[in-house]
């Protein structure tokens, strides 16, 4: 399956929080980082109180016939530190850079699914030198080099009809050297960060879950979801091809609706969906010269975004002003 069309809203969602205005890794939001759908490793996050996260289930409804595949696409970003914080003039400089990872399985038949539920054991290599992590100020270490590792576990129920019930689940299942006493400075470059999911169908159509053919309602219903909500995605079909069906289902940890965009007078990511490009912008812009220096020798994409907003023209900036999609009519009498 080509997800192309789905890469972008893909790539926002996958890098939601990865860094937060004001851009520096001096920042104690980007120092004490906290990023949506992070999937600790089992051992260490059911050691928790309250337990942390480490697995996902995504359910959704397929229309599909009897030769349909399923296509799923693992991704994630793994947290990996860049320098020593012992090796730096200034510790507090020490910065964790996102990796992207993925893990691709391709032309599942439905049909097997159906007899079969499918269980597999993923392990990533992690290619690198050991990296070793500092725990506060009692200076104890820990070492990072062992692989990632996940489970992914698929089946699909028959409905009524010429229609399907897909049930995934994935787990981090890392181990840890410490096992359950491990400490969070040990578990989270270990972790699958903003972890989702990319599934496509062949001979068939996913069926929304906001706004599902009256036919297909009760068993959306019955779906359950944990860590993420299944959305269409990709290019939505015009009418009158129904819109609430498409052969793209992204599996966000962000609650999105059916095809979401990326809107076009965006020149870039601020890692900060739930801000406006504009008000960013200006922010960026109002920064301290030592700010900005900061910036730059921080993280790579941190300063992609001080060069894109300095580079910003007049016309460009207002076009992150404001911008009407389009009006509908709102039905019934007015008071």
């Amino acid at each position: 399956m080509n997800f192309d069309s789905a890469e972008k809203i893909a790539a926002a969602i996958l890098y939601e929080g990865y860094i937060l205005y004001p851009y520096r890794p001096t920042a104690i939001k980007n120092r004490q980082r906290w990023n949506f759908g992070t999937l600790y490793p089992r051992i260490y996050a059911e050691a928790q109180r309250p337990q942390e996260p480490f697995g996902l289930v995504a359910e959704c409804i397929a229309a599909a016939d009897d030769k349909a595949s399923l296509d799923v696409r693992i991704s994630f970003l793994q947290l990996v530190p860049t320098q020593h914080a012992d090796e730096l003039q200034d510790p507090s400089l020490a910065w964790d850079e996102a990796v992207e990872r993925t893990s691709e399985h391709a032309d599942l038949r439905l049909s097997d699914l159906i007899a079969a539920p499918l269980t597999l054991t993923i392990e990533m290599e992690t290619a690198g030198p050991s990296t070793t992590l500092r725990s506060g100020s009692d200076a104890e270490k820990f070492a990072v080099r062992q692989n990632l590792q996940m489970e992914l576990a698929i089946s699909a129920q028959l409905l009524q009809g010429v229609a399907c019930k897909l049930h995934l689940e994935v787990q981090n299942t890392t181990p840890l050297p410490s096992g359950a006493g491990a400490k969070r400075e040990e578990a989270l470059p270990l972790s699958l960060v903003s972890a989702h999911l990319l599934l496509g169908i062949k001979g068939g159509e996913f069926v929304s879950l906001l706004d599902p053919d009256p036919k297909y309602r009760e068993a959306v219903a019955a779906c359950c979801s944990t860590g993420v909500f299944p959305v269409l995605v990709g290019e939505e079909p015009e009418r009158p091809v129904p819109a609430c069906r498409g052969s793209m289902m992204f599996c966000s940890p962000i609650i999105l609706y059916d095809y979401p965009k990326i809107a076009p007078e965006s020149e870039g990511d601020f890692f900060d969906g739930t801000e406006m490009d504009e008000m960013l912008t200006l922010r960026v812009l109002t920064l301290t010269d030592a700010e900005k220096q900061e910036m730059r020798s921080g993280d790579p994409r941190a300063r992609k975004i001080l060069e894109r907003t300095e580079a910003l023209t007049s016309d460009a900036l207002l076009k992150t002003h404001g911008v009407i999609r389009g009006l509908r009519e709102i039905r019934g009498g007015t008071q």
